[in-house]
């Protein structure tokens, strides 16, 4: 009886040590959208435009209108990307990723040139994904979906710079085995 007690006294001292630390080291939260535009001198409803008398000033400018003058072209990896998911050292399931980068127009010859690097990347960052147990579960939870897509977009990013818009996943399948 003690030799089962022991062992389950430390899980839990363990489990409560662990969890207390990540409450006192978890990030302050970010302010809400309503709290950071106080204090700017923007008007309380957004920037007022032209029909009410007034012009937004610079730092009112809407990036994606601005992006939205020059022409974008969507880039499609030719091949899927296939992942495993590994528990127990087997092979528990596949999961099979389809990619496409969203890029200026006048970038999409260069991203074509660079797809060996971005293969390599991306595969890197869904290996990581699935090691982590993204794929496992609720794999399509938006949490899990957005952790997935921050990471493919910080690598394209890293490969590319600021050429890359966005990384969009097309199709997205997992198959157990």
């Amino acid at each position: 009886m003690m030799s089962i007690l022991i062992p389950l006294v430390l899980i839990l001292v363990g489990l409560g040590g662990g969890i207390g630390a990540g409450l006192m080291l978890r990030p302050p939260p970010e302010p809400l959208p309503e709290a950071a535009g106080m204090g700017t001198g923007l008007p309380p409803c957004g920037p007022a435009d032209a029909a009410h008398g007034t012009e937004p000033g610079p730092a009112a400018g809407n990036e994606l209108q601005q992006d939205e003058a020059e022409p974008r072209e969507f880039v499609k990896f030719a091949n899927q990307f296939v992942v495993p998911v590994v528990t127990a050292d087997k092979v528990s399931a596949l999961v099979v990723l389809s990619l496409t980068l969203e890029v200026p127009a006048t970038a999409a010859e260069e991203i074509y040139r660079l797809e060996p690097k971005f293969r390599d990347g991306f595969l890197r960052v869904m290996f990581d994904h699935a090691n982590l147990g993204g794929f496992e579960g609720a794999f399509t939870g938006s949490n899990n979906m957005k952790l997935l897509h921050n990471s493919l977009l910080e690598t394209a990013r890293g490969i590319a710079g600021p050429d890359v818009i966005d990384v969009l996943i097309s199709d997205y399948m997992r198959q157990d085995r």
